[in-house]
């Protein structure tokens, strides 16, 4: 999320005047110098009249301007000037007026997306340099002289705000420019500078001696369990079956990432761990997020530890603490090899194994009753996740979904719990929310379910309606596609500073605390915890005094590091694509409306193809398409269905 848009969301909660920067400080002057803002109390904020937004849609001269920063309805914006769709507004509301509401552009501050990238392409027998989204040509300019020395191809990041090209990325035929363009677009890095660095290498080894205030649990036989690629440890667990107590220690990352400073900064600018498949651009260095602050096995680790007794029946949380602590895990376990664990395959070598073993075959007992009592009141919205494994010049190698098994389903209610403990601890803070869907997305996905020939029976709740058609979809053996289209129609979950539940979990209160190594939320949420279990007012207060914007700003970050992800894989897809032209794979078609889209399965599992022609073919129906065009420079891939083949 750009910095411009930042000040934006600031500006609509306010300020205060010591959180702002010297380059936001000059545009805040001239602001106010024009009484867009006011500045009381040693805060800044828009004067009342004023709002900031995000130009949409232009039709016939007309557009609605997206609000930012404020959950009001868009204004109706009908004296456009020269701003065009996605300027990033600062506009009068015009009171009084009957009708919708309304408001006048005050002046276009910038672009919404402040950065892109822009390919040489040849135009009208000229080259030109055009954004790869849109195919329009960009503001920023090359000389002549420059135009003439580079290629068509060539790959260049762009300034929209200050108009001016940045760097060279590559060319369009090289595949390792994808990760560039995914990065480029939205201003992310991979490397940290060196101020950061030096900070991250500073600190030393774990001491026991250096933490005696911290509780000792490193004779706890704690362990983890994650992917088999997994270079982060966020989170440990331990089962004591004898005293019925869950212990779930996490990562302390605030330990060693302080407010304010170079680290803390360039944590809260990432926001978020990237995880393309070949490697993950991570929120804070590899010297912590891979060493120090990973929890990995035969070490010492600071962590931040619940300790959840339950009642074995119910089984409801009894008792809970939280404290700061010092452990040692004895093993690391990818999800595979506690899946052989369940399945008898997998016997413990030394004594320490027998223990966690058996603790966790109990454990697993007890979290297929806590996820039995979630899905009461909550929802089991699955959705199938497409692994990529590519080769050293990034093009695919093979794909395959990923499902749910024993070992993730124990290791996501343990974390479940945790996180609806931390969410309890405060009433303004950092919540993960998840609002009920609207009754207009309710409707289209009972328009698309009817379609398909599934008989609709709305039921007393929202819950009781979904479960009927999740019970129906099963029957008609498409449960998979009709959860997509479930999923498809909730609204999206996302952080907010006040609480109003998570509709898809069922809970009344959630957080995210088990992952601050890869998440700056969850970091946040560990402070604000601690700052309460001490007493310290002035430091909660220092946490929550931005709380509305940050909570904003990290829920739009979380958006752009999902974008990157998705993005990166379909640019990948494209290339195969590119290299089958003309060959016939089986797909399932996943969308009629508005336009015909098909995800291949079999040999190569999520490619998404936009369909040319499709007569006679509805939702979910298993096709032949033949890939006819690939456009690698927008990642589409375009192709007709030649044929159909049998439901599976």
């Amino acid at each position: 999320m750009h910095e411009l848009k930042s000040l934006l969301i600031k500006l609509t909660h306010g300020v205060d005047e010591q959180d702002i920067s010297e380059d936001e400080l000059s545009l805040i002057k001239e602001w106010l110098a024009k009484k867009y803002l006011t500045f009381k109390n040693n805060t800044y904020r828009f004067n009342s009249k004023y709002r900031a937004g995000i130009l949409g849609l232009v039709q016939k001269g007309t557009a609605y301007l997206h609000v930012i920063g404020d959950n009001i309805k868009d204004l109706y914006i009908d004296e456009l000037g020269s701003a065009t769709e996605g300027d990033l507004i600062i506009a009068k509301r015009i009171l009084g007026r009957r009708g919708g509401a309304s408001a006048k552009i005050s002046e276009v501050v910038g672009r919404e997306e402040s950065y892109g990238v822009a390919c040489i392409i040849e135009k009208c027998g000229h080259k030109s340099l055009v954004d790869i989204k849109t195919g329009h040509p960009v503001r920023a300019k090359l000389t002549p002289e420059e135009l003439a020395n580079y290629q068509l191809g060539d790959l260049f990041k762009i300034d929209h705000q200050k108009h001016r090209v940045v760097q060279k990325l590559g060319h369009i035929d090289d595949p390792k420019v994808d990760e560039k363009i995914v990065l480029a677009q939205y201003n992310k890095h991979n490397e940290f500078d060196e101020e950061v660095l030096k900070i991250a290498r500073s600190f030393p080894p774990v001491n026991r001696e250096n933490y005696p205030k911290r509780k000792d649990l490193r004779e706890l036989p704690f362990c983890t369990i994650d992917p088999v690629t997994a270079k982060d440890f966020d989170d440990a667990i331990y089962w004591d079956d004898t005293n019925s107590t869950l212990y779930v220690a996490i990562a302390d990352v605030s330990e060693y990432v302080k407010p304010f400073g170079a680290l803390d900064n360039e944590a809260m600018y990432r926001g978020f761990s990237i995880y393309l498949p070949h490697c993950s651009i991570p929120m804070l260095p590899r010297q912590l997020s891979e060493t120090l602050c990973s929890l990995q096995p035969h070490v010492d680790r600071l962590a931040y530890v619940f300790e959840i007794k339950l009642d074995k029946e119910t089984p409801e949380v009894v008792y809970c603490d939280i404290y700061e602590a010092i452990i040692h895990s004895d093993r690391c376990f990818n999800y595979e090899e506690i899946d052989d664990l369940f399945d008898g395959k997998l016997k413990a070598k030394t004594q320490k194994e027998e223990i966690i073993f058996t603790a966790l075959t109990k454990l697993r007992t007890l979290t297929k009753r806590l996820k039995e009592n979630r899905l009461k009141i909550g929802f089991d919205f699955h959705s199938v996740e497409v692994s990529m494994e590519i080769d050293e010049e990034t093009n695919i190698l093979s794909t395959k979904e990923s499902e749910e098994t024993p070992s993730h389903a124990l290791i996501e209610d343990c974390m479940l719990l945790a996180n609806k403990e931390a969410a309890k601890m405060y009433a303004r803070g950092v919540f993960r929310i998840h609002e009920p869907p609207s009754q207009r997305k309710l409707e289209t996905l009972y328009q698309e379910l009817s379609a398909i020939g599934m008989n609709i029976e709305i039921k007393s709740t929202v819950k009781e309606s979904i479960e009927m058609i999740q019970k129906q979809a099963r029957e008609m053996g498409i449960e998979t596609d009709v959860n997509t289209l479930i999923v498809r129609s909730q609204m999206q979950a996302r952080y907010a500073p006040l609480n109003s539940g998570h509709f898809g979990l069922g809970f009344e209160e959630y957080t995210h605390f088990t992952s601050p190594i890869r998440r700056y939320s969850d970091l946040m949420v560990h402070r604000l915890i601690k700052a309460i279990k001490k007493g310290d007012t002035k430091e909660s207060s220092y946490v929550l005094r931005n709380i509305e914007t940050l909570a904003m700003i990290i829920s739009e970050k979380e958006r752009e590091a999902s974008a990157i992800e998705v993005e990166y894989k379909a640019r990948k897809y494209a290339r195969w694509a590119n290299n089958n032209l003309g060959c016939e794979f089986k797909a399932r078609v996943v969308a009629t409306e508005p336009e015909f889209k098909a995800d291949l399965y079999g040999e190569i599992v999520g490619a998404r193809i936009n369909i040319v022609t499709a007569s006679d073919t509805v939702l979910f129906e298993n096709v032949i398409v033949r890939i006819d065009r690939v456009d690698t420079l927008r990642a589409q891939i375009y192709g007709t269905i030649v044929g159909k083949v049998s439901n599976v």
